[in-house]
């Protein structure tokens, strides 16, 4: 199976990220279109997840408070439990740490997920909150 991570590279990179998180936040976690797309993508970096050319991930970031915020991480559920999502945020730690003068990376994460980012050197802080009614944990990361 070829994997590739990148920078989403043109409209239609960033129609299938679009897509994938209709596909994953709307339809499976019940995220409204108007959470879900917070008028925040056009000052983000998208980044895909290609298997065989065909996209089964996708994440976006942006520096926010001297910090990069990785923000809507996702996997189709048919590409899970086989690290796409580790290598996402891999990508994007790697792309920080050479080319970012910020090297703290912050998330929200779902509190499922929290073991996950732990295997990734990611650590938990602050409350748990709501984020689109689902209890999130704030978590980061220095690279």
């Amino acid at each position: 199976m070829g994997i590739t991570i990148e920078i989403a590279q043109d409209a239609a990179d960033l129609a299938s990220c679009f897509t994938l998180r209709r596909t994953v936040f709307m339809g499976e976690q019940g995220v409204s279109e108007a959470e879900e797309f917070d008028g925040e993508d056009d000052i983000c970096t998208h980044i895909i997840a290609k298997s065989d050319g065909v996209a089964v991930g996708a994440a976006r970031f942006q520096t926010k408070d001297n910090a990069v915020k990785i923000q809507r991480v996702c996997v189709t559920p048919d590409h899970r439990g086989k690290g796409f999502g580790a290598e996402l945020i891999d990508f994007i730690a790697h792309h920080v740490k050479t080319s970012r003068s910020e090297h703290r990376l912050i998330l929200g994460a779902q509190l499922h997920a929290i073991p996950f980012y732990e295997k990734l050197g990611f650590t938990a802080f602050g409350a748990e909150y709501l984020d689109a009614r689902i209890p999130h944990s704030d978590m980061e990361k220095f690279v």
